[in-house]
C-alpha cells in the first residue's frame, strides 16, 4: 500500500483525508482514502481494511495488557467489544502504547453493558495507577530516621515531599479487594465484603505495591500529599472518622515509600 498525490484528497464519507486521517483507521464506516492505492495504481480497499484491522487490534491489546484484572472480570469476548469501542471513540495521543488507556477507566464507568459492574471502572482506575505508578521517576523514599530527627514540638508543622510513584485512589466499593485477587493467578471465590475501600499505590523498592487503607488514612495521606502540614492532615482525618489511628497511619506512609522528603512549614 502507498500513497499517491494527495492535494486533491477531501472528505470521503465523513472523514477528512489526511487532516483527519486517524479517524479512518479506527472507524470501518471510513471508505479508503482516495490517495491511497496499491500496487500499479490498484484499489488498496483490502489492503488497507487490513491495516485498519491491525492498527485496531494492537490497541485492544494494549488495553488488555495495561487492564489485566478488568479482562480477567469481565471474560475475553466482552472485554474485546468494549475495547474495540473505546479505541474508535479514543485514538491515541501518544507513540509510546504504554500511556494510551487513560480515558479507558471513565469509558468502562459510562459504558452500557457495564452498568451491572458498577466497581468496574474503579478496578480499571487501580491498574492504569499501577501502571503510571510503574513508570514514574525513581526517588528515594524517607527513612523514619529523618522524622525520628525532628523535634517533637516542630512535628506537627512537617510538610511532606509525595515520592513521585504515590497515588492514591477512593471508591464507594470494595475495588481493592476485587483488583487484588484479580490481578493474582489463584482461582477468585466469593467476595464478601460491600464496604468502600481506598488504595494507596506506591513502589518503595523495584515492584509496585497497592495497599487498601485503614479508615481516615486516605484523607490523611491525601492531605499530605496536597501539602498540608501533618498536624492539619491528622486533624481533618480525625474530623472525618473517630477511628483514625495517626501512629498507624504514620506507619504505613513510611512503610510503603508513600514519601520521599520533608521540610518545616509555616
Amino acid at each position: 500500500m502507498r500513497a499517491v498525490n494527495s492535494s486533491s484528497s477531501g472528505p470521503v464519507d465523513g472523514c477528512r483525508y489526511p487532516e483527519g486521517f486517524t479517524p479512518g483507521l479506527l472507524d470501518p464506516s471510513c471508505a479508503t482514502p482516495a490517495f491511497v492505492a496499491g500496487p500499479n495504481g490498484k484499489a488498496a480497499d483490502r489492503r488497507f481494511n487490513v491495516y485498519r484491522n491491525n492498527v485496531t487490534v494492537s490497541l485492544m491489546n494494549a488495553l488488555a495488557d495495561i487492564f489485566p484484572a478488568t479482562l480477567r472480570i469481565t471474560g475475553e469476548a466482552f472485554f474485546r467489544a468494549m475495547a474495540r469501542f473505546h479505541v474508535r471513540e479514543t485514538p491515541p495521543t501518544s507513540r509510546l502504547l504504554f500511556e494510551y488507556g487513560r480515558d479507558f477507566p471513565n469509558f468502562i464507568a459510562r459504558y452500557e453493558y457495564a452498568q451491572s459492574l458498577p466497581w468496574l471502572a474503579d478496578v480499571a482506575r487501580i491498574e492504569r495507577a499501577w501502571l503510571d505508578s510503574y513508570h514514574a521517576a525513581d526517588a528515594a523514599a524517607l527513612s523514619p530516621a529523618e522524622i525520628v530527627a525532628v523535634p517533637p514540638d516542630r512535628l506537627g508543622d512537617l510538610v511532606f515531599e509525595a515520592h513521585p510513584a504515590t497515588r492514591i485512589l477512593r471508591s464507594d466499593y470494595p475495588a481493592v479487594t476485587i483488583f487484588s485477587v484479580n490481578r493474582a493467578s489463584d482461582p477468585v471465590g466469593r467476595i464478601e465484603t460491600t464496604a468502600a475501600e481506598s488504595a494507596l499505590v506506591t513502589r518503595p523498592g523495584l515492584d509496585v505495591e497497592v495497599r487498601r487503607l485503614a479508615p481516615g488514612v486516605d484523607r490523611f495521606l491525601g492531605g499530605i500529599i496536597a501539602g498540608e502540614t501533618l498536624e492539619s492532615a491528622a486533624a481533618a482525618a480525625g474530623e472525618g472518622c473517630p477511628e483514625f489511628d495517626l501512629t498507624a497511619a504514620i506507619r504505613t506512609m513510611l512503610e510503603a515509600g508513600a514519601v520521599a522528603a520533608i521540610r518545616q512549614g509555616g
